[in-house]
């Protein structure tokens, strides 16, 4: 037997991990949970079990698109990362979509807003593609442009620890979107647009050679458009849309897993990734302060508790 979740949020682990005690396979929807500590016991009760299978529903993960991105930094070819661009803002919602259920967009029902509804897919493939960022300071609007108690709009500035640095945006406001996704390497470059076309730019030699040999008259002809293919290949491909078949692959994956034993794309382990990166940036909003990763777990749930008291004591009204 096998059980998915698709309830709200704060029951992700508590299901999953019911499931799992009855010895039933396990997929759960994102994000794997409200805050890490639900997760963390999750993922530690999912370890006893290691007969089960143990999914997350990261379908994005399927896209060929970014699994070629995810071989491309693995395989070196863009050399050491030195900065993450992500603006996502396509997932325009109007004042309805938030109307039509109590629990949703806010603190006590669903835990949050854009970070932990629409957002969790990027910030998985972010940390999955890029790693971890080890300190995270954002800029977060509550209610900015819709009648909810929850974000609407992030802005965040992610440091990786190794003097790469990075910036993500989302929001639920935009109608016209944004999908544009740059990973610059000390070796190369690559910009992905609306998750459909990629651009790959594979330097001749390090970045820091060329700083170390090149004339300004070299720079010149940069500026000008000239000799480019003496410093860089460009390479381009096309995607088509993924939309309507990742979530089946991730199925297909999950089953594939339990009958065959085939690797599973997105184990359940790995929810704790994009939930440490809400939390990180929600609480980073909330103390005005920048955030190390991992973060103080209990202050992260001392601070939700205080958003979903204030929320009782003041609904938003619809």
């Amino acid at each position: 037997m096998l059980m998915r979740t698709c309830v709200p949020h704060y029951l992700h682990p508590e299901m999953g991990i019911e499931a799992l005690k009855r010895n039933i396979h396990a997929l759960v929807e994102k994000p794997a949970g409200v805050y890490t500590k639900q997760v963390k016991q999750l993922n530690e009760f999912a370890a006893t079990k290691p007969e089960l299978t143990f999914g997350i529903m990261f379908n994005q993960r399927t896209n060929p698109l970014y699994q070629k991105i995810k071989e491309i930094i693995d395989n070196g070819e863009i050399g050491n990362i030195r900065r993450t661009n992500w603006i996502i803002t396509t997932w325009w919602r109007p004042q309805g979509y938030y109307d039509q259920s109590e629990w949703r967009a806010t603190w006590g029902g669903e835990g949050g807003g854009v970070l932990v509804n629409q957002a969790p897919h990027q910030l998985d493939l972010l940390q999955w593609i890029c790693g971890m960022p080890k300190k995270v300071y954002s800029n977060v609007k509550y209610g900015y442009q819709r009648n909810i108690a929850v974000e609407d709009e992030v802005t965040v500035l992610l440091d990786y620890g190794n003097g790469a640095t990075g910036v993500f945006i989302t929001c639920t406001h935009d109608v016209m979107g944004t999908d544009r996704f740059e990973i610059l390497g000390d070796k190369g470059k690559i910009v992905v647009d609306d998750s459909k076309r990629v651009t790959i730019k594979r330097l001749h030699q390090p970045e820091s050679e060329m700083s170390a040999t090149m004339s300004m008259q070299d720079v010149m002809k940069i500026f000008m458009g000239q000799g480019q293919s003496e410093i860089y290949t460009e390479e381009v491909l096309e995607f088509g849309s993924a939309w309507g078949s990742q979530h089946i692959a991730v199925m297909e994956n999950f089953a594939a897993n339990i009958v065959e034993g085939t690797p599973l794309l997105a184990p359940g382990s790995d929810g704790i990734h994009g939930v440490t990166l809400a939390n990180a940036i929600h609480l980073s909003s909330w103390l005005g302060k920048v955030v190390e990763i991992p973060l103080d777990e209990q202050l992260f749930i001392t601070e939700l508790n205080k958003k979903i008291e204030e929320e009782k004591k003041y609904p938003v009204q619809g």
